[in-house]
């Protein structure tokens, strides 16, 4: 496995577009501690985002496995893009020719999947870390290290979203065709959902739970949005007459779909691969 993954680092340090779009990913992480400086109006009274306690340990392991998952977009360039230029360079052939059976070939291209998320899901977790002990109003041992099943939730959205590039990026062969695929589906899920809730049954709760077995809105469901948990929000919305109950731990049963469409990406990807003629 390390001779896979050592092929797969080499063609990504010769390729200048993968570098400079994974370090704008990792810089865009530690710009998270930027948002401290955003205020904003909720019914009337105005809040600093600083104030709220979004870098108070626990809370900052759910808001930046959040707000860093929003930035995935720019690694799925990344993982398009190579799988594309093995296409295009013919690489992909060449590789063939040398002996790389298509079984290992696409065992490669998961296992960068699996260090591009591990890498971000480590680099994630000391960037919240430090933050969280520089602002954090509460640094006890236990607290600092609970919830850390966000990252989980985020590891695995990762590797999930980045098996569903890789897959199109098989199917299509072109970047930009991969990602205006993908952008597609996000827009089919969207319209089933809405036949589902207007249409069929009219009833939001036994759509959502339909939907939760679609690629995108599993990987979604995995962290839900941090905003309506914290202090000042709720306790707005209380004086208004309305109360959050929205559940925000990571449900496994969302990690176990993730995990299946993840194993199936993968499987399709190496299926149409080994169909293929190159």
């Amino acid at each position: 496995m390390l001779r896979l993954l050592n092929i797969e680092l080499q063609k990504i340090r010769y390729n200048n577009s993968a570098k400079v779009i994974s370090i704008i990913y990792f810089v865009l992480i530690t710009f998270i501690a930027l948002i401290a400086s955003i205020e904003f109006s909720f019914a009337g009274v105005n809040f600093r985002v600083a104030d709220q306690g979004i870098f108070n340990f626990p809370y900052i392991w759910h808001f930046n496995s959040y707000a860093a998952a929003i930035l995935k977009f720019f690694l799925a360039v990344v993982i398009v893009s190579l799988i594309a230029n093995e296409y295009s360079y013919r690489t992909l052939k060449q590789n063939l020719i040398d002996g790389l059976s298509k079984k290992e070939f696409i065992l490669s291209k998961f296992l960068t999947v699996l260090l591009f998320a591990a890498v971000s899901t480590l680099f994630l977790f000391l960037v919240s870390l430090v933050l969280g002990l520089f602002f954090s109003d509460y640094t006890e041992f236990g607290i600092i290290f609970s919830d850390l099943e966000y990252l989980v939730a985020y590891f695995v959205k990762l590797v999930g979203f980045f098996s569903f590039c890789l897959f199109l990026g098989v199917l299509v062969k072109r970047s930009a065709f991969a990602i205006g695929f993908l952008f597609v589906w996000f827009v089919i899920e969207s319209i089933i959902y809405a036949v589902l809730k207007w249409k069929i049954f009219r009833d939001s709760d036994l759509s959502t739970t339909i939907m939760q077995f679609f690629p995108l809105e599993s990987m979604s469901n995995l962290i839900k949005e941090p905003v309506t948990r914290l202090g000042g929000v709720q306790s707005v919305a209380n004086q208004l007459g309305e109360e959050f109950t929205k559940n925000y731990d990571v449900p496994f049963l969302s990690i176990a779909i993730v995990l299946v469409w993840t194993f199936l990406f993968i499987y399709w990807s190496y299926a149409i691969l080994k169909k293929r003629d190159l």
